[in-house]
This record gives structure tokens, C-alpha cells and sequence, in this order.
């Protein structure tokens, strides 16, 4: 048996074990088997990840710097960007990846946009600041901002609000609470200019909510989690894969 999981806190909403144990199956892997794992400390992840034996992981909020820091080599994207979001167990080595820019950008192609604000400044923040070099990032404590150098930073309180096409939130704002990413009265101010909204959290969060009182075209995270989900199960079963036909069926099982 090969024993693949998702590590995160909270992870009770997650449909990965869904997705990749009905593609599993497609692909006649009757000895794969996929799961989730509750994580409360990030720095038990490669722990847990040897007593469980696990062949690969599926990292989410908020442990994918954790899993940069602690795999035991780290490549691609996530080496510049400094976040994980996919451990695979690769001889003696546990190396890190990260699928989630690549996986955000195919997600809203259809989107003509200029100008980008990110809320948040964790793991995923770091990917797709990667991907978006004229981003400017917003967050509420100023230290985070400190990884995010090559770009315009604020906090709320020192916020000057002006016109984004896309403002994207990459905080867990929503995920298990009716919180939002940013401050009200910041957020009805932004969506009064903007085009476009994107949220990585896949069900309809008080952010998306809002979003729709101002008409704005909104994506949730469904679409980035299917391709970069694409990319994780290309590098769990270790094949050459149909990208689209595996990205058809990851989307009918969450829809």
C-alpha cells in the first residue's frame, strides 16, 4: 500500500482525498490510498510524515513554510519562493515542490487584468508574488511584509487605496469563520475599482460574498486546486500524465 495524505490545519473541509483517490482508481492504482492529516505543529511534518510512511503530502495553510524548511531538499519554484505545497518521498530524500503559482495562473487566465493586490503574505502570497512581480501586497502585521522585498507593501493602518484590476486573497479568512481578509471599509473601497476578485478558498467565503454586492467577476480557489492539483498527481504516480483529461475529471468530482 502507498500512502499518500494532506497535511493542514484545519483540514476537515478538504477534498483532495476525493479527488485523488477517485483518480486513483482511474488510473487502476489499486494499492494507492489517499487521506487527510490533522497538523497542529508545523514542525512535526516531517515527522509525522516518516511514522505514517507516507509516499507523498499534500501541504496546505498554514504549513507550507514549514515543509520549505524542513525537507530535506527543495526544488523548482519553491526553492526562490520559500513555501511547499508538496512533499514526495524520492529514494532516501523527502523533496519539496510547489504547485500552487502554476496552478493560480492557469486558474484565471481568462482574466484581462494590469494591476494586482494580494492580501496576505503567507506560503501561497510567496507563490504567486513569484508569478506576479508588479503585485503589491497588503497585510495586517508589517513583519511578514519583510519576504516581499522586490515588491510595494502596506499594512492596513498605512494603506493608501487605489485602483487594482484583481485583488486576490490568499489569507484562510473564511475557511472555518466568517472573517474577512482585510478590514471592511478597506475591502468596499477596493471592489468600488476593481474588476476582478480571486479567492483561494474554495467554498463561498464572506470575502467572495461581498464581492458580489459590487458585480465583480470572482473565482474561488476550485480552479487552483485542480490544477495544481494536476501537477501533485502527476508527481505522486510518477507518470506522464493527460493534463487535460485528468483536470476534466478533478473537476467533476469537486463541482
Amino acid at each position: 500500500m502507498k500512502l499518500f495524505t494532506i497535511f493542514g490545519n484545519p483540514i476537515h473541509h478538504s477534498k483532495s482525498p476525493i479527488m485523488y483517490n477517485k483518480l486513483f482508481k482511474v488510473y487502476n492504482l489499486n494499492n494507492y490510498c489517499y487521506t487527510r492529516t490533522l497538523l497542529e505543529n508545523g514542525e512535526d511534518i516531517i515527522k509525522v510524515f516518516k511514522e505514517l510512511k507516507i509516499s507523498g503530502a499534500s501541504v496546505t495553510i498554514p504549513h507550507k513554510e514549514w515543509a520549505y524548511k524542513l525537507a530535506d531538499e527543495v526544488r523548482g519554484i519553491a526553492r526562490q519562493i520559500k513555501a511547499v505545497n508538496c512533499l514526495i518521498q524520492e529514494g532516501e530524500k523527502i523533496v519539496g515542490y510547489n504547485t500552487d503559482a502554476e496552478g493560480f495562473v492557469e486558474s484565471i487566465k481568462e482574466f484581462k487584468y494590469k494591476t494586482i493586490l494580494i492580501i496576505g503574505a503567507g506560503g501561497t502570497a510567496k507563490a504567486l508574488s513569484f508569478m506576479f512581480p508588479e503585485a503589491e501586497i497588503l497585510n495586517r502585521s508589517e513583519k511578514r511584509l519583510l519576504d516581499f522585498k522586490n515588491h510595494k507593501t502596506y499594512t492596513w493602518d498605512k494603506f493608501n487605496i487605489k485602483k487594482y484590476d484583481l485583488i486576490i486573497n490568499t489569507t484562510s479568512a473564511g475557511l472555518n469563520d466568517d472573517n474577512l481578509p482585510a478590514p471592511k471599509e478597506i475591502l468596499e473601497q477596493l471592489f468600488q475599482k476593481a474588476k476582478y476578485v480571486a479567492d483561494v478558498i474554495y467554498h463561498e467565503t464572506p470575502f467572495q460574498k461581498m464581492a458580489k454586492q459590487y458585480h465583480l467577476e470572482i473565482k474561488d480557489g476550485s480552479d487552483m486546486l485542480v490544477y495544481q492539483g494536476v501537477l501533485q498527481f502527476e508527481k505522486f504516480i510518477d507518470l506522464n500524465i493527460d493534463k487535460k483529461e485528468v483536470a476534466s475529471i478533478m473537476k467533476k468530482i469537486i463541482k
